[in-house]
Order: C-alpha cells, then structure tokens, then sequence
C-alpha cells in the first residue's frame, strides 16, 4: 500500500514537472511575439534585450550578493550573460525584418554552437549523437536560410542573429563547466546581471525614444518579455527539469520551436513555407535524438547541476 502512494506521487510529481517544462517552453517560444511589438512601439533591438533580463537581475540580486565568496564562478556568469545579452540584439534586430519561423530556426542551431565550443574551450569531446544531430540543425538553418527563402538585403541581418545562438551556447557551456558550484537563482542572476551591465552602455547612450516606452501598452509589452518570457519560466524550468529528467526535458522542450511558428502565422500572418516546414522538423528529429547532457536551453543545465 504504501508502495503503491510513494509510485502514485512519483507519477503526480512527474506529471507535473513535465506541465511545468511544457509551459515554460512555451513561454519562451513566444518571445518572437513581445519582441517585434516592442520594436514597432520604436524601442531599440538593444533596448528591447536589456528589458528582458533587467527584472530578473534586480528580483534575484540578493541570491548573487551571497555568493561573493565564489567570486570566481560570479565572473563568469557575468560574461556568458554579456555574450547572451549582446548576442540577443542580433536576434531582436532580425525579427524586426524576417519571417519569426526563420529566425526561430537559426536561434535552434545554438547546440551546434555549444558542442563546438564545449570542445575548443573546455576540452569536451562531442560524442557522435552529438555530431549527428548538430548536422541536421546545420542542415536545417542552410534550408530555412538559403537564399532561395531570404532576399538577400536581408542575408546580412539573418547572419547578425546567430550572435544570439553562439552567445547561448557559450552561455549552456559555462553554466555545466563552470557554474555547477553556485546555486541555480545566483547562476540565474548572474547571467541576469551580466546580460543587463553589457547592455547598459548602449542604453545609456541611446536617445529618450529608442529606450523610453511610450505609453502603457508597451510597458505591458515590457512586462510580458521579462516576466512572462524570461523570470517565470526560468523558475518554472529550473524546478520542473530535474524531476523529469534531462532526456524528457529536451524533448518536450522543442515545443518552443513550433511555437514560434505558430507565433509568426497567427501574430505576424505569416505564411510558412515548405523549406521552413522541413527545417523545424530536422531541428526536433536533432534534439530527439540527441537527448545528452547538453540540453535545449539555458535554464535546463542551471537546474541540472543543482
């Protein structure tokens, strides 16, 4: 009897963790959504992506202060956060012009990014699952992205956003290689921070247009990409994932992909195409089949080495 409570709440638990993985990659596969509404409203790309981390930064800016004594792991949090957020101006920059689906295939090769760089600066030899899958998303960003699919005034803007998937990789391989001593919300406010103090620069030096919502509309926008997008399914994701797993939660997690497209038909009206189609379905055979340590977000490895 007792047996049979324990599996009962196992399988409640996991249950819920799985809810929980599923919702918050559907929260971050509607960043598309939030991002271009808020460059229509005249924000700056780099203005849009420090409002996304700044909330985050603040709320859990206690959780960095006591970890001071591992200043060592704090720097570096602190730089993959500023490659992540200047690395995110590029991906609000070409949401702006090109279809979200398209975009949103290129941002799903930072695996690709993450083995490469696991292995040239961490010394991570990437096993062949790992090489296979980071071939199809290569395929996938070449179908989505080809000239055929983009014009090409546009070729130049569609390369300036994978600064976002390779800072999200460096950022995946600091948080498994250099984080792991540090509690998940100081290493979510670490790269919090890092993404804010790289960001503050060009934000200070912007004028009152390119940084200052307008009206109440968008800073509702502005709550929705750092709260809705960003704070809450970080939590969310940095308690759900270790219960179900890194496997479970890489697979559910490529929700956030067709979301994304759903976000560019019925948001911005946009029509997808066959190779788009072909694209994001390589991307998801990729992270199936993979199913490693390297997962498919940020927040997953934070949460696993908790």
């Amino acid at each position: 009897m007792t047996d049979s409570l324990s599996d009962a709440k196992a399988l409640k638990s996991q249950t819920m963790a799985a809810l929980g993985v599923l919702f918050a990659s559907v929260c971050f596969g509607i960043v598309p959504y939030f991002s271009r509404n808020l460059t229509d409203q005249g924000l700056a790309p780099h203005a849009v992506a420090f409002y996304r981390y700044v909330i985050a930064a603040v709320i859990l800016l206690p959780a960095f202060l006591s970890q001071l004594r591992a200043w060592r792991e704090l720097v570096w949090g602190l730089c993959a956060g500023a490659a992540m957020g200047m690395g995110w101006i590029g991906y609000v920059t070409a949401v702006e012009t090109i279809p979200a689906s398209t975009v949103g295939v290129l941002y799903m090769t930072y695996p690709v990014f993450t083995v490469i760089i696991a292995w040239a600066l961490f010394a991570d030899t990437p096993s062949r699952r790992a090489l296979f899958a980071s071939s199809l998303i290569i395929l996938a960003a070449v179908i989505a992205g080809n000239p055929s699919a983009v014009p090409s005034n546009q070729l130049s803007t569609l390369v300036f956003s994978l600064a976002a998937p390779l800072g999200f990789g460096f950022g995946i391989c600091v948080l498994v290689h250099r984080l792991s001593r540090i509690p998940p919300l100081a290493r979510i406010a670490s790269i919090s921070l890092g993404s804010v103090l790289a960001l503050a620069g060009l934000v200070a030096t912007s004028t009152s247009a390119e940084i200052l919502p307008k009206d109440a509309d968008t800073w509702i926008l502005i709550l929705g990409i750092a709260v809705v997008s960003a704070l809450v399914p970080q939590l969310i994701y940095t308690v759900s994932s270790p219960i179900i797993g890194a496997s479970r939660t890489a697979v559910i997690g490529s929700v956030e992909l067709p979301t994304m497209f759903l976000i560019s038909m019925f948001a911005f009206g946009e029509t997808l195409t066959f190779s788009q189609l072909i694209a994001c379905v390589l991307v998801i055979i990729a992270i199936v089949v993979t199913r490693s340590r390297v997962t498919r977000n940020v927040t997953t490895n934070i949460a696993r080495n908790s």
